[in-house]
């Protein structure tokens, strides 16, 4: 998203004590999306260290792949697997994402520290042949710098910025290893009932001897663009990713739905590359039912 970058939102005013005139800080339009997931207004605000969800947390008891990758393979020679492996097309599939606020307030009244935690598995739960294994589980911890800001841009409201360090490896030894660190920028903004999140991102070299998967950015690209539409307790949300250099990408289509109550079905699609890390160069298409665990 390309935007001014005075965009940072004026100070909000903190309630004065003793009876002393302070500086009114400007009411925002309406309490938005962004400010209540990130507590960017005063409104919103929390007390810090209080584990709250992150990305989906959700439960797949049946994810089925078009092309399930039975040997993994990367241009490191020691990450190159030479024995197909014994896959189910079907399996399940659970993601669990969480985060805290560490610090508020770090410039003024604004800027938040936060450190976020994502853990997504694949298992390979009806493959009773091969003991019904883990395929892959992915680790990834971050830590996310955040601020509030408050702008136009082509008709859309920028209410948040970004910044962060984002570790994410599998934790297998080779060849399965793989691993790659990043830094990235992300830009929040709404229109109504959309969210607009734009996250370009870095990867930080490594040595090419310890280097996992030394091409992954000419499939995972640099960055992705994450479209939200939420409305009437239903959230849909599409996500694209895109490598000029490698021609080639990924899209993730995801729709939260109300079944009883609280419980909300949850129904995700996906097409290219990168559905997990070890297949982040394996193309394929997959589909998933189930619950989503915990508010999106």
């Amino acid at each position: 998203v390309s935007a001014q970058a005075s965009a940072l939102a004026p100070p909000a005013s903190a309630p004065a004590g003793d009876g002393t005139s302070t500086q009114q800080a400007a009411t925002p339009e309406k309490d938005t999306t962004l400010s209540k997931v990130w507590e960017l207004d005063a409104a919103d605000k929390q007390a810090p260290f209080r584990l709250l969800t992150y990305k989906a947390n959700y439960l797949l008891p049946a994810r089925y792949s078009t092309s399930p990758n039975t040997l993994p393979h990367s241009p490191n020679p020691n990450n190159t697997v030479t024995t197909p492996l014994d896959l189910d097309s079907t399996e399940a599939k659970f993601q669990l994402s969480v985060r805290l606020k560490a610090a508020d307030n770090l410039f003024g009244d604004n800027g938040a520290l936060w450190f976020g935690y994502t853990q997504q598995s694949n298992w390979q739960v009806y493959n009773a042949s091969q003991s019904r294994p883990f395929r892959e589980t992915d680790y990834e911890p971050e830590a996310i710098l955040s601020f509030r800001t408050d702008a136009d841009v082509l008709g859309w409201r920028w209410r948040l910025l970004n910044f962060g360090f984002v570790h994410q490896s599998n934790g297998r030894s080779d060849p399965l290893s793989r691993s790659w660190n990043r830094v990235y920028a992300q830009f929040g903004l709404e229109r109504g009932d959309f969210t607009l999140l734009v996250q370009p991102w870095y990867r930080l070299p490594e040595s090419a001897s310890n280097d996992d998967n030394p091409d992954i950015q000419d499939y995972m690209g640099s960055g992705e663009l994450r479209l939200i539409y939420a409305n009437a307790g239903h959230a849909l949300s599409a996500q694209a990713r895109y490598s000029f250099s490698g021609n080639a990408g990924g899209l993730k289509l995801e729709w939260a739905f109300p079944l009883i109550d609280q419980l909300k079905g949850y129904l995700q699609i996906t097409s290219g590359y990168g559905e997990s890390l070890i297949d982040y160069n394996h193309k394929q298409n997959t589909i998933g039912l189930g619950l989503l665990l915990l508010p999106w």
